[in-house]
């Protein structure tokens, strides 16, 4: 899948067309808008549509006001990332976010600290406009990735930084990127507290709410991590994302259906895999716990839990094998690959093991 273009290179319809096109001659299956003028974004999902190919898109906060979700699935969009848009289509008593007068997009804890309120500002639950936005998209068959675990941070951020596997999987590199920064994006901790994380866990409650009922009524939820921001590392996003979804009222089993099945339907894949069937490939992830009694057991840090015999904590879960398209994998030598893939890098620059600090240190290892 390819990001349709990037600012400089589309200025036209005709140039967006045009782009769309070659893509397609270059083998893309899908392309991700993120963001442009309505007549660009208009001729970019027309021809996208025309070309058969799947579409998703991060709405940029900068052009939601002439592209909500409403807007864009009316052109012909398919599906979307993360919430930004979903919000903003439910308005019923405004039409732009209500911003601060001196709001600063390029200043990320007042970018990401106003967001958290956007879901205040729609129209609740049962409301004409809630019931019909959403009728709308279903009848559009249109699908939503959430990406609730990317933002997770925002409503409690200590306990995202201080998540276990950050000391064994999570490189020293990473790590300075997730912290304080105002010069990289998602590093918006400048002075991140209470009020900020009160307003967050409410914008949850909303969001959450919108999707749950989503998926009750027949619509496409798919499970995505977007990791590698925001204290989120690669593989962990995953499976908090599911224990996520979990929160917001999915039955595991219907979890489960999210990242596979779902998943699968989403990309147009699912004569290929998603599920276990003769003919689609051998995709299995093989664990000895029952995740749907504990989606925690699918990390690679396993889960803690009381041994009844010994009467002593034991840990347990992570993932045994892994096949991927008929090639089985061992989890825990995997595992073992990664945690020394960390530890020879924080040797190399001099880091100590154990927690990181969110103070800086010498990426250079002088």
């Amino acid at each position: 899948v390819f990001r349709g273009w990037t600012a400089g290179e589309v200025d036209t319809p005709e140039q967006a067309r045009a782009r769309i096109r070659q893509l397609k001659r270059d083998g893309a299956v899908g392309v991700k808008f993120f963001g442009a003028p309505e007549e660009i974004l208009w001729a970019g999902l027309e021809e996208a549509k025309k070309q058969g190919l799947k579409t998703t898109m991060h709405h940029a906060q900068l052009d939601v006001a002439h592209a909500d979700v409403m807007d864009t699935s009316s052109h012909g969009l398919g599906s979307m990332e993360h919430w930004y848009g979903l919000p903003e289509a439910l308005f019923d008593d405004r039409t732009l976010q209500d911003y601060p007068l001196d709001y600063n997009y390029n200043d990320e804890q007042h970018r990401f600290e106003n967001a958290g309120k956007l879901w205040k500002q729609a129209a609740g639950p049962g409301s004409d406009r809630w019931e019909e936005v959403m009728s709308t998209l279903l009848e559009r068959e249109f699908s939503i990735i959430p990406t609730f675990s990317i933002y997770s941070a925002s409503r409690d951020w200590m306990r995202k930084r201080r998540a276990e596997w950050h000391d064994d999987y999570t490189m020293p590199e990473l790590w300075q990127f997730y912290a304080p920064d105002r010069n990289a994006h998602g590093s918006y901790w400048f002075d991140w507290g209470a009020e900020q994380e009160a307003a967050w866990k409410e914008n949850y409650r909303l969001w959450m709410r919108f999707i749950n009922d989503y998926k009750n009524r027949g619509g496409k939820v798919g499970v995505g991590e977007d990791a590698g921001y925001i204290y989120s590392t690669y593989g962990f996003g995953f499976v908090e994302e599911m224990e996520m979804l979990r929160e917001a009222g999915f039955h595991p089993l219907e979890v489960l259906k999210a990242a596979t099945l779902d998943g699968a339907k989403i990309l147009g894949v699912e004569g290929e895999t998603g599920s276990i069937q003769v003919g689609k490939r051998a995709d299995l992830v093989i664990i000895k716990e029952n995740p749907l009694a504990n989606l925690k057991t699918l990390y690679a840090t396993g889960h803690v839990k009381l041994d009844p015999e010994t009467n002593r904590p034991v840990r347990v879960g992570g993932v045994d094998y892994v096949v991927k398209n008929g090639v089985v994998y061992d989890g825990a030598k995997l595992r073992d690959e990664i945690k020394a893939m960390v530890a020879n890098e924080k040797e190399r620059l001099g880091v100590a093991p154990g927690p990181m600090p969110i103070v800086d240190f010498d990426l250079q290892g002088n």
